[in-house]
């Protein structure tokens, strides 16, 4: 007898797979969470299925936890006809301590996927996150519609995907900002599968709190700025730690600074429970556009807040 999880992800399967069909799109979740026992997400790049498991609501010894994270690799395995060993499979329990690590340990193969007419690289394997996240396919399409003859900024880039799209929206020129050399490296081969013209689309490896503090003098000037910074942040290479709530009053008036006067922030972050900080910001007219940014299939729950912020008309 088939366990309730293998019958709901079965189900979601042919659903968002016959929902993505229908839509052109290649890259979509079919399963978050739906199922309070089987905390998990599931998501499809191009055929292939990459699995996130969350911390369990229940207190489990390791081997009851190991045993339980067995269960859904083969059951993911079954329903994808898949060898339960050959999945990509990422835990996320919480760490102790400082434990934290980018990294898997494992290699992976590198997958070229495509959204939008657009390819991206992903790995599915060799770090926690794939280098694309799915829950801003509509944030990354609403960039690329107001792109159009604009002076784009990327803040904390990660593989430079609002980027891409942004240039091919028809951006005037952009600059693509992130710490990691790694994620630099991903952005530039994401542009050059695009055959995106790098003189006018540059990438600079730098610390953005740094550069955010030192640009408004320097005479900066964009028309579209994107920023979706990590939740907490305290890399080594930076010269202080990031925890978005308590900062990103400070980062949103600093954008704010840079923007002309008719350009647009997109604003928006993924951690639970944050507040935005409307009584701290410089004058400027916010706008809530999570309901627009986040896909069906992703409605079931809410991955992150976006705003769109502007200058004082």
């Amino acid at each position: 007898m088939n366990s309730p999880f293998h019958n709901r992800l079965s189900k979601n399967v042919r659903h968002w797979s016959k929902w993505a069909r229908r839509r052109g799109i290649e890259c979509f979740r079919v399963y978050d969470r739906d199922i309070p026992e089987y905390p998990v997400a599931v998501d499809v790049y191009a055929g292939i299925p990459h699995v996130q498991v969350y911390e369990t609501r229940w207190e489990a010894d390791d081997a009851a936890h190991d045993t339980w994270v067995a269960e859904v690799r083969k059951t993911v395995g079954t329903v994808f006809a898949l060898s339960p060993e050959t999945l990509a499979m990422k835990v996320r329990r919480r760490q102790k301590g400082t434990e934290q690590y980018e990294k898997t340990g494992q290699e992976g193969d590198e997958l070229i996927v495509s959204e939008d007419g657009l390819k991206f690289s992903v790995n599915l394997h060799a770090y926690l996150d794939t280098g694309l996240f799915l829950d801003h396919r509509q944030t990354r399409k609403m960039v690329r519609e107001r792109s159009q003859g604009r002076r784009f900024l990327n803040l904390f880039a990660y593989t430079g995907s609002f980027s891409v799209h942004a240039a091919a929206g028809g951006a005037l020129e952009s600059l693509t900002l992130d710490l990691s050399r790694t994620y630099q490296a991903w952005s530039l081969q994401n542009f050059q599968l695009n055959g995106l013209d790098l003189t006018r689309h540059r990438l600079e490896r730098v610390d953005v709190m740094r550069w955010l503090e030192e640009a408004p003098r320097l005479g900066q000037c964009y028309d579209l700025i994107v920023m979706d910074p990590p939740s907490f942040s305290n890399s080594r290479k930076m010269a202080a730690t990031l925890d978005v709530q308590r900062d990103h009053a400070w980062m949103i008036n600093r954008c704010l600074g840079l923007l002309s006067t008719h350009g647009e922030l997109f604003f928006s972050n993924n951690r639970r429970g944050f507040k935005l900080y409307e009584d701290e910001l410089a004058p400027c007219q916010v706008e809530e556009i999570t309901r627009q940014t986040v896909p069906e299939d992703f409605g079931r729950g809410r991955p992150h807040r976006c705003w769109i912020i502007r200058r004082p008309r």
